[in-house]
């Protein structure tokens, strides 16, 4: 079970804000839950066995962490805090890496691996930017001896040579094509879906306005949030500022998980314990083979085995937090619940990604704290954590009570292998010829406004992208609806370029 929770945050605002280092951030989160526990600090960092890492932003890809890094980030925190692990882990790139781990350490201390490890995770985006055009950068730089089980970024199985060519890259492009293409599957227009979308995400900034570690406490109203201006410019269509995770915080948490021997052993009081009582984790098939985009079949699953293991039903879940790095995961993860997105549960502890913060890969361990301090607070309720990462890639859930139960096996094994059985759809990455546009996003974060676009061939309905810079065609996907759009397609150099047939 876990028996302590530790969350902290540093707003570029603050007085005295201080321009933290990912190790200080991750370092401030342990020692708040440490003290959470209830007993001394020390003695319980001695304990700990097993450290996994969450991997921040700067050490997720192939370049140099701007103001240095540690080489064994864990080890570093861990010696802050007067703690030797004999093991430490970094997790690869991921949103669910928080979800996953948590189980994973649950699992390996039911086998009788170990009995206490923790969960760490960071990242200091603000930091970077408020260094980034100053001369008086400090160097996080830091080289301390030990092991160091790396699990490597896995980056690259987010992306490929095809996708980067055709502008594909980060996030908020990423999902704009799943929220378009979600977008024509209910045959809305898109201001009805951006209307959606705001009433969807305007009561998590209310969440946010009151939660201490907010990264932006701000109250937000359906017509702000829809409304673009100079405060909220669009990013990648169908999105505008407010609709996008908040990437550029200063935040750090962590989750300390026990058996009940070391619980009882260190003496950390029974009603600091909360049980994972249900948990999955599931891996979606890549981007372009799936054969809906406006769905997500490793989600669905995910959260049904977590239910079924847990043995109850949605209606016993007191609490969600669902992950919101953009509307798609939301609307995915409350449709698989069978739950509308004005629920009066609510969707969010800590009030979402946009408003409370999107930490990087960490952003989960902050809904698992919180999750973790409001079921102290209610015994014998259920709280439901639902973690996403890549884009759309990988799904985990936990569900969590008080009351005490023992460890249960999942079946994500199995369900594995039954998503990636789903048919896929065929690809031609050259394609040639007359086709219509299956969804796309256009692109303002770049020098020249560019439309990305997924395509069906009418030769054959296989898939294949493209890029536009024709006006005609911007018109439509920018003052238009361009989905089902009939257009034409011709490899040039190393992209493909679509205009309107």
């Amino acid at each position: 079970m876990i028996v302590g929770v530790g969350q902290f945050t540093e707003r570029v605002d603050d007085p005295g804000y201080r321009g933290m280092s990912s190790v200080e951030l991750a370092t401030e989160g342990v020692r708040a839950a440490l003290a959470d526990t209830g007993v001394d600090p020390a003695a319980v960092a001695r304990e700990i066995q097993t450290v996994y890492a969450l991997r921040q932003f700067e050490i997720s890809g192939p370049m140099p962490a701007p103001l240095g890094k540690s080489n064994n980030y864990p080890r570093s925190v861990m010696r802050r805090v007067g703690g030797d692990p004999a093991r430490v882990v970094l997790e690869p790139v991921g949103g669910q890496g928080p979800q996953k781990l948590v189980t994973e350490a649950g699992g390996a201390i039911a086998a009788g691996e170990f009995e206490v490890a923790m969960v760490i995770g960071s990242e200091n985006g603000s930091t970077l930017r408020y260094y980034a055009k100053r001369d008086d950068k400090p160097d996080f730089t830091e080289h301390v001896d030990g092991q160091l089980e790396d699990r490597g970024d896995q980056i690259h199985k987010y992306f490929s040579k095809y996708t980067v060519r055709h502008q594909l890259t980060g996030a908020p492009v990423q999902y704009a094509l799943l929220d378009n293409a979600r977008r024509g599957k209910l045959g809305r227009s898109p201001e009805q879906y951006r209307r959606e979308m705001a009433e969807l995400f305007a009561p998590m900034s209310k969440v946010a306005a009151k939660n201490p570690y907010s990264s932006s406490p701000v109250e937000r109203s359906v017509e702000e949030i829809i409304t673009v201006s100079s405060d909220n410019r669009m990013i990648c269509d169908p999105y505008p500022r407010l609709l996008v995770a908040r990437d550029q915080v200063n935040q750090g948490a962590a989750v300390i998980v026990m058996s009940v021997a070391a619980a009882r052993r260190l003496g950390v009081p029974e009603d600091k314990w909360v049980y994972l009582h249900g948990h999955a984790d599931l891996v979606e098939q890549s981007l372009l083979d799936r054969a809906d985009l406006a769905a997500s079949p490793a989600t669905e699953r995910a959260v049904a085995e977590a239910l079924r293991v847990a043995g109850i039903g949605v209606d016993d879940i007191a609490t969600f937090d669902l992950y919101s790095c953009f509307p798609f995961p939301v609307f995915i993860a409350c449709e698989a619940l069978g739950i509308r997105g004005d629920d009066p549960r609510g969707l969010t502890l800590t009030g979402g990604l946009p408003y409370f913060g999107g930490p990087g890969n960490s952003y989960s361990l902050h809904a698992i704290a919180e999750t973790v301090t409001r079921l102290r607070d209610n015994p014998g309720r259920f709280g439901f954590v639902g973690a996403n990462g890549g884009t759309m890639s990988a799904y985990s859930v936990g569900i969590y009570s008080t009351t005490p139960v023992e460890w249960r096996t999942d079946r994500s094994e199995e369900l594995n292998a039954e998503v990636a059985a789903l048919p896929t759809v065929p690809i031609t990455e050259r394609p040639e010829g007359r086709g219509t546009i299956e969804t796309y996003s256009v692109r303002y974060d770049v020098p020249v406004r560019t439309g990305i676009i997924v395509g069906r061939l009418d030769a054959d309905n296989s898939r294949f992208l493209a890029i536009t810079t024709d006006d005609d065609l911007l018109t439509l996907m920018t003052e238009g609806d361009p989905l089902g759009a009939a257009i034409t397609v011709r490899p040039e150099e190393k992209v493909n370029r679509a205009g309107l047939a």
